[in-house]
């Protein structure tokens, strides 16, 4: 997790906090159209026209450095009670799959609905956590969240610990077999995680004000 411009990041892929229509809009989306080239990315997305929430679709990066863009659709905060934790949820893992789909070894998402969707910052964070974490279960990849504001930096620097807690506390659930076989098993994967977490970690957030 940094705190930091999603279109400055040498990803394979960024993602972008995109609406149904695939047009551009303001905040995180408006920022990736400017970086991308306006004219050349409307393009592409009018091409494939429309994406359901909770899904996502692919175009070229064109002058980004990340190669690809990921559109994904998160949902409308309208107090909770519409799905709209599940939704978030899906919106990650749809992105999460089309990069497996297409070979990549990196991707960056910004926290998706918290801008003009008003979703709640520190509820999108747990959801981004969860999906993310849910996902590395199974999956090897370089996955960064980045998020611009001092007070969701703030908030995700405990998340991120969470993120490799989440993974150890169920891989280890979920692989039960590897405990029967061998016991020390899961204390080197612990070990491992806790290394990776040290050397990867990075701290860019001034003190919030």
């Amino acid at each position: 997790i940094v705190r930091a411009d999603i279109t400055s990041l040498e990803a394979d892929a960024i993602v972008n906090a995109a609406n149904s229509a695939l047009q551009r809009g303001g905040g995180v989306c408006g920022a990736i159209f400017a970086a991308a080239g306006i004219e050349q990315l409307q393009e592409a997305c009018d091409a494939i026209g429309h994406c359901a929430v909770g899904s996502a679709v692919l175009t070229p990066g064109f002058n980004l450095p990340a190669k690809y863009i990921i559109h994904a659709v998160g949902p409308l905060w309208q107090g909770g009670a519409h799905r709209e934790r599940e939704l978030l949820f899906f919106s990650y893992t749809s992105a999460l799959n089309i990069a497996v789909a297409q070979g990549l070894s990196s991707v960056a998402f910004p926290l998706l609905s918290s801008g003009a969707f008003c979703y709640p910052k520190e509820e999108a964070l747990q959801v981004a956590v969860e999906a993310i974490g849910s996902f590395l279960l199974e999956h090897e990849m370089q996955v960064t969240l980045a998020v611009y504001d001092k007070a969701s930096y703030a908030l995700s620097e405990g998340l991120y610990k969470d993120i490799a807690a989440y993974i150890d506390d169920n891989y280890l659930e979920k692989h039960t077999r590897y405990k029967r076989q061998d016991p020390q098993i899961p204390k080197q994967m612990r070990e491992m995680a806790l290394a990776e977490e040290e050397y990867d970690m990075v701290c860019m957030a001034a003190p919030v004000q």
